[in-house]
């Protein structure tokens, strides 16, 4: 299996991951403290939709022998300059990076009012990540 296409696998895990935190949007951080269902699947969707990003990020880089990332956050960057992403976008969404540290390493202590920000926040940026990589590809 050559690099587009594992690109595009997770491209479509993505979109599906997507549709299913969709149901979600506008849920309260107060919902996620009390249900601990709905805090894990969305949880659980958004760090693997974070990581998709994250891998997508880093094939890329490689396939096309961008420069070294230090850092996922980097990563993502590093699409904004070399256009597969538009730049001022690259910015803003690769704080998901930081995001999905916090979803991994911090799973103790999670504040569930950022959990539901980011899922109201970057939900549509998923999305707009996943076309414009699609778009590039083309």
């Amino acid at each position: 299996m050559d690099t587009i296409d594992r690109i595009n696998i997770r491209l479509k895990s993505l979109k599906e991951y997507v549709v299913f935190l969709e149901k979600y949007q506008g849920i309260a951080a107060a919902v996620l403290e009390k249900d601990l269902e709905k805090r894990g699947f969305i949880g659980h969707y958004l760090h693997l939709s974070a990581e998709i990003v994250i891998d997508i990020s880093n094939l890329l880089n490689a396939e096309y022998k961008f420069r070294p990332a230090q850092d996922a956050s980097e990563s993502i960057l590093i699409l904004g300059e070399e256009g597969v992403i538009e730049k001022d976008f690259a910015k803003h969404f690769s704080k998901i990076a930081g995001f999905r540290n916090i979803l991994i390493h911090e799973y103790l202590k999670i504040d569930y009012k950022i959990v539901a920000d980011n899922l109201n926040k970057y939900l549509a940026d998923f999305e707009k990540f996943a076309r414009q990589v699609a778009k590039y590809l083309t």
